[in-house]
């Protein structure tokens, strides 16, 4: 299995290309560890490929505010220019500017 480079970063606000949420990436999977269970549960027609990187998310829609984990294929840049408002945002990053978040310094790899 072949893996590819990381379209998106950590801090980047991103977009699902499907369904109305929205969400800044904290962590990155080079292809696919989540459950078997997880994976299942996807229907079949829509379940994307492993050999992608996943994207895990702090997510919002307009009701609320989850942990998401995304593959790449699915991910858009979102060009809204606003910050998120998941509640755990700050506890991960500081400034927000141009679509990014900056990660603080014990978050960073």
């Amino acid at each position: 299995m072949e893996m590819r480079e990381a379209k998106f970063g950590i801090g980047q606000v991103v977009r699902h290309r499907r369904y109305p949420f929205r969400g800044v990436i904290f962590d990155v999977d080079p292809t696919f560890s989540n459950t078997e269970e997880w994976w299942e549960s996807i229907p079949a027609e829509t379940r994307p490929r492993r050999d992608q990187p996943f994207y895990h998310l702090l997510a919002e829609n307009a009701e609320t505010t989850y942990i998401a984990y995304v593959s790449e294929q699915n991910l858009l840049e979102d060009h809204s220019g606003r910050p998120c408002r998941h509640p755990q945002v700050d506890e991960m990053f500081g400034e927000y500017e141009n679509g990014h978040y900056a990660p603080l310094p014990y978050y960073q790899n």
